[in-house]
């Protein structure tokens, strides 16, 4: 077994929030828990005590009632706290708050920044309900955010959650035919767009989008205006338009209605990427979400009171609704919109000099990006509060745990995590009592019976297989909207393995009792019959000084499938026989042969989504000649012209 890459100190230990869990179960359960794998395995053999834990420790506000879970094995189809009530604005929207503690402080790249109090966001918070209930907004109602990630978008979310609206986001920089592609499906009443946006030092005006989206979802009775990069913006263009202020104006701050709603009432509807096809649009509930987002950050972030948490996140990403939860854990949250390389590739590491913060998260994406350039915060700055440092979006490679290390900060939690859109949390994720592999997340995630599975739908541990969840947990999305008999549901998750969750990644148990990702199991190769996640030659090759980055698929080929890589290389460099060379030698020395690309392409770009995840499936259907579904579901679409017809593809 590897030497872990950092050990929680015995003192870290024994203050932290998992530990003080532990204590409160073994005290209430008359146990001896005395490890995380213990507590772990606690926690799935007996769900209704843990979850029900979960709910007392972190003080949760509503009714329990006498029944937890009715049938733990059924899947999908148990439900959680059927007798009860709750609503996680009343969770988020603490009643022990100091009113005047920052609850949200604001960052636009480096152009505006805005602090509110506790006190302040709820004055704004009542004032929004009220406005939204004068202009009819009722129960059930949608309400859509076109919207940056700013104070305002939190604040709305938590007007509609406390009276029973859903809520569902978008980041601006989507097209109007990506916003119709979502939000036509679930026909909002409201829709709350920014005038406009910064990205890389420039001000993206988005007023006419909005006026084209309004126009063409005809459910919009009103559409809130608020004001960002300018406040003079002519809103005379878009139909049933009002400014933000002028929205509050008449109302006055004073109590707001969180009413008691049932634990599976709908509270987001979110979207899967929608790069095959229309977006599924995903309902999660209130209780669900908050149960386990909770949970995530008390326990496994270890998130205190007084703590300053941050993600650098979109709202069309699942990561802004994780990061809203923070307020239940009595933390600060630190929100920021703008690109995270402007101007210098400081400007995240100085917001957590300048606002202490506790909690940095970001997208392993992102942490290459600055390893790639040479990057060494270490010497550049403090970061003396930040404990824990938090990835998702895609595999974290091992050489970015080493880089966190060397030139981040060493004595930080890295907690890779995994989970997605379709549950709103995480199968895995960190913890603060366990210590960091190289290129391994820490656990799998309390109350989660989260398994390796191989082909026969048998629990593996060392070799790599899908990722599966064998019991039910509480963030199981209610369902797809407008799929009453739940048929797109059902096949999306149990179809495989009948009343088995199967999420769709290419994983692997560690000996340590770590896990590995290797990517998305629909996207892995598949040469010769010998199933190859993507991640494993992605890390190989990236390595290499010349490569920024890659992308790989498999190619139908003679009856089979060839392995084909497209590479971007630094400005510049253009890819010649000796550096295909370089990059089959090193994938074939590190991997195995049947790793090794039959083809090495040089593009320029590479295809993402909104979300900045490289889209592996829309690149093959291309190279196949098959139609993109959903063009829109891309931040660069025009980047797929590139792997279209490609000469060296159409030859041996």
């Amino acid at each position: 077994m590897t030497q872990p890459l950092w050990s929680p100190s015995e003192a870290s230990i024994r203050a932290s929030n998992m530990m003080a869990f532990m204590d409160h179960v073994n005290r209430a359960h008359g146990l001896s828990l005395e490890d995380y794998d213990a507590l772990h395995r606690w926690s799935i053999d007996q769900p209704a005590a843990f979850w029900s834990a979960v709910w007392d420790f972190c003080g949760l506000i509503g009714e329990k009632g006498t029944v937890v879970v009715d049938d733990v094995h059924r899947m999908p189809g148990a439900r959680w706290f059927p007798e009860g009530s709750i609503n996680i604005a009343r969770n988020l929207l603490r009643p022990d708050w100091n009113r005047e503690a920052d609850a949200l402080v604001f960052w636009g790249e480096d152009t505006v920044k805005r602090r509110l109090s506790f006190g302040e966001v709820w004055d704004q918070v009542s004032r929004v309900q009220q406005a939204l209930l004068a202009r009819g907004v009722t129960r059930g109602d949608r309400v859509a955010g076109y919207i940056p990630n700013m104070p305002e978008t939190i604040i709305t979310m938590l007007a509609c959650a406390g009276i029973g609206a859903i809520w569902s986001s978008a980041s601006p920089d989507f097209g109007v035919q990506g916003v119709l592609d979502r939000f036509g499906q679930i026909e909002p009443k409201v829709l709350v767009a920014a005038e406009g946006y910064f990205y890389n030092g420039k001000a993206h005006d988005c007023l006419e989008k909005v006026a084209a989206i309004a126009e063409r979802m005809p459910s919009v009775e009103t559409v809130v205006i608020i004001p960002y990069t300018r406040r003079d913006a002519d809103l005379s263009g878009v139909r049933d338009a009002v400014a933000w202020d002028a929205l509050i104006a008449p109302q006055a701050a004073g109590t707001i209605r969180f009413d008691p709603l049932p634990f599976d009432h709908p509270l987001y509807i979110m979207y899967s990427s929608g790069t095959t096809g229309v977006p599924k649009c995903i309902v999660h509930g209130h209780g669900g979400t908050l149960i386990q987002q909770v949970k995530e950050h008390v326990l496994h972030c270890d998130i205190k009171p007084g703590d300053r948490v941050f993600y650098f996140t979109t709202c069309g990403w699942m990561m802004w609704n994780w990061l809203a939860a923070g307020l239940a854990a009595r933390a600060t949250l630190l929100l920021f919109d703008g690109s995270p390389g402007y101007p210098s590739g400081n400007i995240l590491f100085d917001y957590a000099d300048a606002e202490r913060m506790t909690h940095f998260g970001t997208s392993a994406k992102w942490i290459d990006a600055i390893r790639k350039t040479g990057l060494k915060p270490r010497d550049t700055h403090s970061l003396g509060t930040v404990r824990v440092m938090t990835s998702t979006g895609s595999p974290l490679v091992p050489e970015s745990f080493d880089y966190v290390y060397d030139n981040i900060k060493t004595d930080l939690q890295l907690s890779s995590i995994s989970g997605g859109t379709d549950i709103l949390s995480c199968f895995m994720l960190g913890s603060p009592i366990s210590p960091v592999h190289r290129g391994e997340i820490q656990q799998r995630g309390l109350g989660m019976k989260t398994e390796v599975y191989d082909e026969s739908g048998h629990a593996i541990t060392g070799a790599k297989g899908e990722l599966v969840c064998t019991q039910a947990f509480p963030s199981t999305p209610i369902g797809f909207w407008n799929d009453p008999e739940d048929r797109k549901f059902r096949a999306a998750y149990f179809e495989r393995f009948p009343g088995i969750w199967t999420h769709g990644d290419w994983v692997e148990l560690a000996e340590t009792g770590g896990l590995i990702v290797y990517g998305r199991s629909d996207a892995t190769l598949n040469p010769g019959g010998v199933r190859i996640g993507t991640a494993e030659i992605y890390r190989q090759v990236e390595l290499l000084d010349e490569v920024v980055e890659a992308l790989v698929i498999g190619q139908d080929w003679d009856n089979d499938v060839r392995v084909v890589l497209f590479v971007r290389l630094r400005d510049g460099l253009t890819l010649d026989e000796d550096t295909i060379k370089r990059i089959k030698a090193q994938v074939r020395q590190n991997c195995t042969p049947r790793h090794v690309p039959a083809k090495v392409v040089q593009v320029t770009d590479i295809p993402r989504t909104k979300s900045n995840k490289i889209v592996e499936l829309a690149v093959r259907e291309v190279v196949h000649g098959r139609p993109v579904k959903n063009m829109e579901a891309l931040a660069n679409p025009e980047a797929l012209d590139q792997f279209r017809d490609r000469e060296e593809l159409a030859v041996d």
